[in-house]
């Protein structure tokens, strides 16, 4: 599925989808909670108040350049924290071969942070050793983000995220360290939206009078756009997430602009009293 944003293209690649409880991930959103708010179902949750959540990246085609923005799990990681996302084997290259982006073709890969879900296809196994599986790309991390994360990684989940999936690209000499107001020729640029993590970014894609925004994880469901102070169990500043959440809300409520979630289907902001919801986008071109 894709959508059309003035001359760039923006295509889903889905590694998992799931339907089901909140306490891993937003304990505050129980089933109770979330039939409160029936604007979500169904693009974004059931009836019955289950979430529904996806990893997934986004592939940007501008005129100048091919990117992917988050790129999941990956295959053969190991040591992550959640059982399921050990040992993937999934379909994820081929599908992005079917979608007419083979990875040879990917000149830019963007992590908006580098969290183990958002940056698992950095690299692949290859004869043992963990490689840049986009050859042919510079890899674009956040300066504050990278910084952070070689600072505070010395076990567990981290590490093996951080040795695995993005100190493999800085050996091979791929990574570009950017602050926030980095572009990526005239169509992409990035925001800068902490709070999720020390240095995460959000991409604002301008063409041709249309916009599009690629949140990454502010928000992991649109519930948080109703429910401000709902903050993830893996915010490394809930405060700061909630207050960021707020400002980049309102900035795009009751605008045209296109809006990409980390997790789940695309929609465009509406301001709903105090807050925000999301109504889904209905027609991809």
């Amino acid at each position: 599925m894709h959508w059309t944003v003035g001359r760039v293209k923006i295509t889903r690649i889905v590694e998992i989808t799931s339907v089901g409880g909140s306490r891993f991930i937003l304990p505050q959103a129980t089933p109770e909670a979330i039939q409160t708010m029936p604007w979500l179902v169904p693009s974004y949750a059931t009836p019955e108040g289950k979430l529904k959540l996806t990893v997934q990246s986004w592939i940007v085609e501008t005129p100048s350049h091919r990117i992917v923005v988050d790129t999941c799990i990956g295959n053969g990681k190991q040591d992550r924290s959640v059982p399921a996302w050990n040992g993937l084997d999934k379909p994820y290259l081929a599908d992005l071969a079917a979608a007419g982006t083979p990875a040879e073709t990917i000149d830019t890969v963007v992590c908006t942070h580098l969290h183990v879900d958002h940056v698992g296809w950095n690299t692949k196994l290859v004869n043992g050793q963990w490689m840049p599986t986009f050859s042919n790309a510079r890899y674009v991390f956040g300066r504050t983000e990278y910084d952070h994360w070689a600072a505070h990684s010395p076990e567990g989940e981290h590490k093996a995220v951080f040795d695995d999936s993005i100190q493999p690209i800085v050996a091979a000499g791929l990574a570009d360290l950017v602050i926030a107001d980095h572009r990526i020729g005239d169509e992409v640029s990035l925001i800068s939206t902490p709070g999720h993590s020390p240095g995460h970014m959000s991409i604002l894609i301008r063409s041709d009078g249309a916009e599009a925004l690629l949140t990454g994880d502010v928000a992991h469901h649109p519930c948080q756009m109703a429910r401000l102070g709902w903050s993830s169990t893996v915010d490394f500043d809930p405060a700061q997430s909630a207050e960021t959440r707020k400002m980049l809300f309102s900035r795009f409520a009751d605008t045209p602009t296109l809006v990409f979630g980390g997790h789940f289907d695309p929609g465009h902001l509406v301001r709903d009293g105090e807050a925000f919801k999301l109504i889904p986008a209905s027609n991809p071109a």
